[in-house]
């Protein structure tokens, strides 16, 4: 199944984590050791992208996993429990490397002794990590976008109200609606995206609404809809994973966060914008709002729209 080499990194499962964990990613490699990556089949395009590393495909049970990968790989890197990290334990990889998590206990053999400051963003975790093994990570092509060798089309905005996260991380449909028109009366190529198998969802409805032969995709699988997102040199999102996967493919994006913290989770890269209504309940992280949903019904249209027309200026 592998070829084998130095360091076999297991993917985090989550595609927000995934896009944080790149740069790390990226340092291991810089610094000459050659590196495999395992990961659950749908994520193999998204790592195919990244160029120069093995890429390994989850089969069906970790005892399989385990024979392909047994006494090819000197090490391995553990970001999360899991399926994974249970077959690079039953491979008896020599040297497992990971954040020292109580979840990971028993199965690595080299804790990595490193904090998590709560208010750095996510990508700090991974990075620690690399840091914790003596690898620099601080060269600013860690953090660029990956190149897949498309050019955006010029005018083209992608529209994303949907999200994976949850209901509780999407904008109201009339307002996606007031955004959606006002690009269609500047000129601009509008297109809309869902993320979910939700008939009549919102993205589908918003795409209904705006008319005048604009374009609809659905993004499943979410990886193989990157050369969709590529071609987008704008992408307005609802919080989730298709705006971490648009940013990884060079889009400029803005996020619209509610329940969840910014400062933590926003997509890389400096080009992009957030925009949120800080209410006192968030960030609470939840997928489904116990309250009023706050966080969405107030965040105006005027607030979107002036960030929408700041990033086309840039662009």
């Amino acid at each position: 199944m592998a070829q084998g080499g130095d360091m076999l990194v297991a993917a985090p499962e989550r595609w927000d984590e995934a896009c944080f964990a790149v740069p790390a990613l990226r340092a291991l490699m810089a610094s000459g050791l050659r590196v495999g990556v395992l990961c659950r089949p749908e994520q193999r395009v998204f790592w195919e992208t990244l160029g120069g590393v093995e890429v390994i495909e989850f089969p069906r049970k970790a005892k399989e996993l385990a024979q392909g990968i047994a006494g090819k790989w000197q090490a391995a890197l553990l970001w999360e429990a899991g399926f994974a990290a249970d077959a690079a334990t039953l491979a008896g990889v020599p040297r497992r490397l990971g954040p020292a998590l109580r979840a990971l206990a028993g199965k690595l053999t080299h804790p990595l002794a490193f904090a998590e400051n709560p208010l750095d963003h996510r990508v700090r975790f991974y990075l620690s990590a690399i840091e914790e093994m003596g690898i620099a990570t601080g060269q600013p092509a860690f953090f660029a976008p990956a190149d897949i060798g498309i050019v955006p089309v010029p005018g083209a905005v992608l529209l994303s109200p949907e999200s994976d996260f949850g209901a509780s991380h999407e904008w109201l449909p009339d307002r996606w609606l007031e955004i959606g028109r006002g690009l269609q009366d500047g000129g601009y190529r509008v297109t809309v995206a869902g993320v979910d198998g939700r008939r009549q969802g919102p993205a589908e409805i918003l795409a209904r609404e705006l008319g005048g032969g604009l374009e609809f995709f659905r993004a499943s699988p979410l990886a193989g809809a990157l050369p969709l997102l590529a071609v987008h040199g704008l992408v307005v999102a609802a919080d989730g994973s298709l705006p971490h996967l648009a940013a990884h493919v060079g889009a400029t994006c803005i996020t619209l966060f509610g329940p969840n913290d910014p400062q933590w989770k926003r997509p890389l890269g400096r080009r992009h914008a957030v925009v949120r209504r800080h209410v006192e309940c968030a960030p609470c992280l939840l997928a489904r709002c116990p309250l009023d949903l706050r966080c969405q019904f107030e965040l105006e249209v005027a607030r979107v729209r002036a960030a929408v027309a700041a990033k086309l200026h840039q662009i």
